[in-house]
């Protein structure tokens, strides 16, 4: 990986960048049926910076160009494609916070699932009891009750989506 590819690399960690790229190529077609089939580095690069919530100008520096230049090839590229992407083709951009919300919106940032809540955690405390044991022909069969309890965390989950008998 090169070192621009590594560049807001953590955007990655909570967009859906692949279906994004995607719908974005497609909308640059449209919008320019003469360019290029996929999204440029760049454009994915920028793309990035503003998913981390980099402005144009602190990208711009990042990059070591001016904030006008960024400001100029945002305008000129990725606005216009998010725009279509979002369906709000006459909107003004306005703010450029306003492309993480629309894109939000839109489905591209993923919800987190109850795994990846939990998956920093390891039980603080596991009991495994057998209930009941029974032997049949050539089978065992046992009856076995797990309890694991989790340090609680500073989000709020439901007791009851867990709890569910069936």
């Amino acid at each position: 990986m090169t070192a621009k590819e590594e560049m807001f690399a953590e955007a990655a960690k909570n967009w859906d960048l692949e279906r994004l790229y995607k719908a974005l190529a497609e909308a640059k077609r449209q919008i320019s049926p003469r360019s290029r089939k996929q999204l440029t580095d760049t454009e994915k690069l920028y793309l990035r910076g503003l998913l981390c919530g980099h402005s144009p100008a602190e990208i711009a520096h990042k990059l070591l160009q001016t904030p006008k230049s960024a400001e100029v090839y945002l305008c000129n590229t990725l606005y216009q494609y998010v725009m279509k992407v979002v369906d709000a083709p006459n909107e003004s951009v306005g703010n450029w916070r306003n492309i993480c919300d629309w894109l939000e919106e839109a489905g591209y940032k993923p919800l987190p699932s109850i795994e990846s809540k939990f998956s920093n955690y390891s039980p603080t405390e596991a009991l495994v009891k057998i209930v009941g044991m029974s032997f049949k022909e050539s089978t065992i069969s046992m009856d076995i009750n797990i309890r694991l309890e989790f340090p609680s965390t500073s989000e709020t989950l439901k007791t009851e989506d867990f709890d569910k008998k069936d």
